[in-house]
C-alpha cells in the first residue's frame, strides 16, 4: 500500500492522539499551542505531497482523487491558520486547551473524510463525527453560559438534519439498491422521475445544508458565533464550510438529472441571501453580523451549484478557498480586538487603523472581498459563480443576487468606518492591543494572497476545474 494516499489523515489521527495524551497530564498552553502550530504545518506539507496520490480504499467506498486531495490541501490550511491565531485567544479555559486542539484536529480529519468518501454509510459517520467535535468545542466557552446554551441549540438543529439526512439516505438507497455513490449516480438517470429518489436526494442534502448554514437550516449561526470562543467561531466560519461545499459539488452532481432540484436550489439560494444580507443590516455585536454574512454567502455558493455544469462547480469550489480565506482574516481581527475572548461590537473597532494598521489593511481587503469589489479573489469568485449561472439561463437570479450585494455593501462599510474614520472616546472603553510581528504577518500574507488570487487567478482557476472535471 502507498502510504501518501491515507497521508493527510493518519497526519491528523496522530495530531488528535498527541492531544488526547496531552490532555491527561497538565495543560501547558503555550507549549500545546506550539506543537499544534508544528503538527499543524507539518499537516499541511504532507497533503501537499499527496495531492499527486490516487487510489480508492476500504472495498472502493473511500477514494483519493484530485478532487478530494485539493479540498484536504484547503482543509489543512484552514487548521493551521486557526491554531496560529488561537494563542491569543482567552475564550477556552487553559486547563481545557489541549482538549480544543484535540477537536480541532478531529473535525478536521473529519472532514477530510468526508470529502473522500463515495459511500452513503462512512459519508455520514465522518458528518456526524465533525459535528459532534464542533458541539463540544462551542460548549467549551469559558465564562459566561452563552456557550453551554449555543451548543445546545446547535445540537438540536444538528440532530434534526441529521435525522432528515438519514431518512433521505435510506430513501436513495431504497430506490437504487446501491449504497455507493456511482452505483447512484448511474440509477440517478434511470429514477429521475421517482419521486422517492427526488425526495431522498432533498434531504440527503439538508445534512450538507446545515453545515453551511443555508436557509432554513440558518438558525444557530448566530447564537453559535456569538456563544463559542472567537477561535472556534473562526474554525465553523472558515473551515467547517469548505467540506460542506465539497459535499454539495458531489451531491448535486449526482442530481443533475432530478428536474425538481433547480427549482429547490433557486428557492433556498433567494431566501438565504436575503434574509442573511436584511438581518445583518441592523446587527452591532461583530460576531453575530458575520454569522449573517455567512448565511447570505451560502445563497450565493448556491448558485454555483444550481447551475449543474462544469463551470459552475469549479467556481463554487474556487469560492470556498476565497470564503475560508476573508472570513478567517476578518475573525483575526475579532481574535485581535477581543484579546480576553470576549464578543467584539463593531464600535470596539475604533482606532483600529492606528494601533494595528496591517490588521486594518487586512480587514478592508476581507470586507470588499465579500461585498464582491475587485480586485479582491471575493471579486473573482463571484463573477465565475454568476457567469456559471448565466450561461445556464438564470439572469434573474444573478439579478436577485446583485442587488443583494448592494445591500451587503452598506454593513461592510459601516464596520470599516469603525475602523477607519472613528476614534474611542476619551477615557471609555477597552483600547485595542497593539499586534506582534507574527499578527502582522499573517495579516499581511492574507492580504497579499487576497489581491493577487484576485487579479491574477488563472492557475486556482484551472486547478479547481481540473478537480471539478470528473462532475463534467
Amino acid at each position: 500500500m502507498n502510504w501518501m494516499v491515507f497521508g493527510p489523515e493518519l497526519c491528523f489521527l496522530f495530531t488528535a492522539g498527541v492531544f488526547l495524551v496531552l490532555g491527561m497530564g497538565r495543560s501547558d498552553p503555550q507549549r500545546n499551542q506550539t506543537l499544534a502550530v508544528v503538527l499543524g504545518a507539518i499537516g499541511l506539507g504532507i497533503c501537499l505531497a499527496a495531492a499527486t496520490a490516487r487510489g480508492d480504499l476500504f472495498a472502493d467506498a473511500y477514494r483519493v482523487d484530485l478532487f478530494s486531495q485539493v479540498f484536504k490541501v484547503v482543509l489543512a490550511m484552514g487548521f493551521l491558520l486557526v491554531v496560529v491565531a488561537g494563542g491569543r485567544d482567552r475564550g477556552i479555559e487553559g486547563a481545557h486547551n489541549a482538549e480544543c486542539y484535540l477537536l480541532l484536529a478531529t473535525s478536521t480529519l473529519a472532514m477530510m473524510l468526508l470529502v473522500s468518501s463515495v459511500h452513503l454509510v462512512p459519508l455520514f459517520i465522518a458528518l456526524e463525527l465533525s459535528s459532534y467535535s464542533l458541539y463540544i468545542l462551542v460548549a467549551m466557552r469559558s465564562g459566561p453560559a452563552d456557550g453551554v446554551n449555543a451548543a445546545l441549540k446547535y445540537f438540536l438543529t444538528g440532530a434534526c438534519a441529521s435525522a432528515m439526512m438519514l431518512l433521505g439516505l435510506a430513501l436513495v438507497y431504497g430506490a437504487t439498491g446501491s449504497a455507493d455513490l456511482a452505483g447512484v449516480l448511474q440509477a440517478a438517470a434511470r429514477f429521475s422521475a421517482d419521486p422517492a429518489m427526488a425526495v431522498g436526494l432533498l434531504l440527503v442534502l439538508c445534512g450538507f445544508f446545515f453545515k453551511l448554514a443555508l436557509f432554513p437550516f440558518h438558525s444557530w449561526a448566530p447564537d453559535v458565533y456569538v456563544g463559542a470562543a472567537n477561535t472556534v467561531a473562526a474554525y465553523i466560519a472558515a473551515v467547517s464550510k469548505v467540506a460542506a461545499i465539497a459535499l454539495l459539488i458531489r451531491f448535486t452532481a449526482l442530481a443533475a438529472e432530478m428536474a425538481v432540484l433547480p427549482l429547490v436550489l433557486m428557492l433556498l439560494c433567494v431566501a438565504s441571501m436575503t434574509l442573511g444580507n436584511l438581518a445583518a443590516l441592523v446587527q452591532q455585536d461583530l460576531k453575530r453580523l458575520l454569522a449573517y454574512s455567512s448565511i447570505a454567502h451560502a445563497g450565493y455558493v448556491l448558485i454555483g451549484l444550481l447551475s449543474l455544469n462544469a463551470a459552475g462547480w469549479s467556481g463554487a469550489a474556487f469560492y470556498a478557498l476565497a470564503l475560508m480565506i476573508m472570513k478567517f482574516t476578518c475573525f483575526l481581527v475579532v481574535i485581535v480586538v477581543a484579546v480576553d475572548g470576549r464578543n467584539p461590537s463593531v464600535a470596539d473597532l475604533a482606532g483600529l487603523h492606528r494601533r494595528a494598521p496591517v490588521l486594518a489593511l487586512a480587514l478592508m481587503m476581507a470586507l470588499f472581498g465579500l461585498a464582491g469589489i475587485p480586485p479582491t479573489v471575493g471579486f473573482t469568485g463571484k463573477l465565475l459563480l454568476f457567469m456559471a449561472a448565466i450561461q445556464k439561463g438564470y439572469l434573474a437570479l444573478v439579478i436577485i443576487a446583485m442587488a443583494n450585494v448592494v445591500v451587503s455593501l452598506y454593513y461592510y462599510l459601516q464596520v470599516l468606518k469603525a475602523a477607519y474614520l472613528l476614534e474611542p472616546p476619551e477615557g471609555q472603553g477597552r483600547q485595542i492591543p497593539t499586534p506582534g510581528t507574527t499578527v502582522n504577518a499573517l495579516a499581511g500574507g492574507l492580504t497579499v494572497v487576497m489581491i493577487a488570487a484576485g487579479i491574477y487567478p488563472a492557475p486556482l482557476i484551472a486547478l479547481f476545474q481540473a478537480a471539478t472535471r470528473i462532475f463534467g
